[in-house]
């Protein structure tokens, strides 16, 4: 434990100001989609910019391409979640367990496969792990720019992934990063939940029974 704080200490220490920069967008972010504010889209667009170009010169290739991905959804996000005349903010929607497993399943697919192709044909490490991560943050991306209040669920288990994949890499500094975002993706999950039942005037549970 001690030895992983030091270099932690020591990750912070080495980052370059464009990395500080990325790390601070990446948690404001996080902090404006929570509060439904559409200009956490502009935040992810310069971090992911930083990203992009990071993890490329790391041999993380999935990584590098996920966040040159984001940039486009953050335009995309930036547009969908804009205020139109009939509705002031666009709503909070839930999708169905059924519709969520075809996801899953589809997704997982599609990142054997991948994690096949970079293992094999290119010079990518921990392959599979990135790919899995790379693909299910690539629709949970979409899901965010949907509002759609499972997104979080999803986050929570590749954040956790991303943990043990930074770790491996020595990304001390982002790891960190993604313990927050751990967390904080969970408060987000609450607070999303809490509005949708508000609005609806049932809990989920009460809405699949209906």
């Amino acid at each position: 434990m001690i030895e992983f704080i030091s270099k932690a200490f020591s990750g912070f220490v080495a980052m370059s100001y464009w990395e500080y920069i990325a790390v601070f967008l990446s948690l404001a972010y996080l902090q404006l989609a929570i509060k439904e504010s559409s200009w956490c889209w502009p935040a992810a667009f310069i971090s992911t910019f930083i990203y992009t170009v990071m993890y490329w010169n790391g041999a993380l290739l999935m990584e590098s391409a996920l966040n040159f991905y984001y940039m486009i959804m953050a335009v995309v996000g930036w547009r969908m979640w804009q205020k139109t005349a009939e509705q002031s903010v666009v709503p909070i929607v839930s999708w169905s367990l059924q519709r969520h497993v075809k996801i899953i399943i589809v997704t997982a697919s599609v990142a054997i496969l991948l994690g096949y192709l970079t293992d094999t044909y290119t010079h990518a490490e921990l392959a599979y792990l990135d790919s899995f991560t790379t693909c299910f943050a690539v629709v949970t991306t979409y899901l965010v720019a949907k509002k759609v209040l499972e997104n979080f669920l999803y986050w929570i288990v590749i954040d956790a992934a991303s943990i043990y994949l930074y770790f491996a890499k020595g990304y001390y500094p982002t790891l960190v990063l993604f313990v927050f975002y751990t967390i904080m993706v969970c408060w987000g999950y609450k607070r999303w939940y809490d509005e949708h039942e508000q609005r609806e005037g049932k809990s989920l549970h009460q809405l699949e029974y209906d």
